[in-house]
């Protein structure tokens, strides 16, 4: 046997080592939680050297280590006012608004929860929000009253629930989930979701929750501009009816998840168009126009002109090209939506595909929206950038 070990042994023997002292330093960082930011030129920590007179474990934290990762987005719908008509306290409102709904998603995605449950947690936020169109905010329909839809996709196994035409239910994403969760259907409308609801032991409110006095006037607006039009022809009048309540049409909020084991959900939810006539239903409970979620492809929420998106399948189609052309989710997202412009349709889109990469695409002034990823850094915009 050699008495002495040549360079190469020595440099084996000392990247042994090395690998050992690693392993122990990823014990302990798993031990202690995730790793904080360290700054790209900072020296490794395990090359750092303590004071004179003190004695420290020694933890290697290598770069790669990450939180799990996870990927979340949400939306306000595109029915934003311009840029002329939005005050900074108005706009502080909604920032804070988008901000909390980020957050309760945020929150259960940090904490291993499920995309899913992240998906409702937000939608909720925004539904008890009177500045959107859906839940609090939802707009009134040609009869003075509200109606509500609303829709939830698990990209894990395609399983779906949606409901429609709610008049009483507070949170209608959460009937939403019961649908998919607790029934063999995929969607309820009208009194037998409110029995279903009822069944379920779902919080109830009067209509008159649901009264803001934004909507009513945006109402008695379109009303004035109708009894106009009816001393013009009859084509002037549909165009001009059309004009008046293009805004207020696109109000929607919605969710899309990539949880920490894989999954993807989506969810959407929307108190329809403002002056919309009796049992009008647009996307947003339709599963493939206004939501849809595949664990193999991407998870999407969709707002704006309901009837262009359902011709379209919207939701869907963006998948397809996930699916069969291999296209990035932003691409695929940007091509539909300019198929909705197309059709005369204005709107955009949140998706997440399976790698945790968010698009949020509209063809309109602005989109109240915001992201947030498994480092904490949130984006919450309005505008076009």
């Amino acid at each position: 046997m050699r008495e002495h070990r040549t360079q190469s042994e020595e440099r084996h023997e000392s990247r042994r080592k090395f690998l050992v002292h690693a392993a122990a330093g990823l014990s302990a960082a798993a031990a202690l939680g995730p790793c904080s930011e360290v700054a790209a030129d900072a020296p490794p920590v395990a090359d750092q050297q303590p004071p004179r007179g003190r004695t420290t474990e020694r933890r290697v934290v290598p770069p790669e280590i990450a939180p799990p990762p996870f990927a979340f987005a949400i939306h306000g719908g595109v029915g934003t006012l311009t840029k002329s008509e939005m005050t900074p306290p108005l706009e502080r409102e909604y920032r804070a608004a988008l901000d909390a709904a980020l957050t309760a998603g945020y929150t259960i995605l940090r904490g291993g929860g499920s995309g899913l449950d992240a998906v409702v947690a937000a939608i909720k936020v925004m539904e008890d929000a009177p500045l959107f169109n859906a839940g609090k905010g939802a707009v009134f329909t040609s009869a003075g009253t509200n109606e509500l839809d609303a829709s939830i996709m698990d990209g894990s196994n395609l399983k779906a629930g949606a409901v429609s035409t709610l008049k009483h239910i507070k949170n209608p994403i959460v009937l939403a989930r019961l649908v998919m969760d607790e029934s063999k259907h995929v969607m309820m409308v009208g009194d037998g979701a409110e029995a279903f609801a009822r069944q379920q032991g779902l919080q109830f409110v009067p209509q008159k929750y649901f009264y803001t006095e934004r909507r009513w006037r945006a109402l008695q607006q379109i009303k004035e501009e109708e009894r106009k039009q009816r001393k013009m022809s009859k084509s002037t009048g549909r165009l001009s009816e059309r004009v008046a309540d293009r805004r207020e049409m696109f109000g929607t909020v919605g969710a899309v998840a990539l949880d920490g084991a894989g999954n993807l959900a989506a969810g959407t939810s929307t108190g329809g168009m403002t002056n919309k006539k009796f049992g009008r239903v647009g996307d947003s409970p339709i599963i493939g126009a206004g939501t849809y979620a595949n664990n193999r492809t991407c998870a999407v929420s969709a707002t704006g002109d309901g009837e262009c998106f359902i011709r379209l399948g919207v939701a869907r189609d963006i998948s397809a090209m996930i699916e069969y052309q291999n296209t990035p989710v932003e691409h695929a997202a940007k091509r539909v939506i300019e198929k909705v412009g197309k059709l005369g349709g204005e709107g955009g889109v949140i998706a997440v595909d399976r790698t945790g990469r968010i698009t949020m695409t509209f063809n309109t002034e602005g989109m109240y929206r915001g992201q947030i990823g498994a480092d904490g850094k949130k984006l919450i915009e309005i505008f076009k950038s």
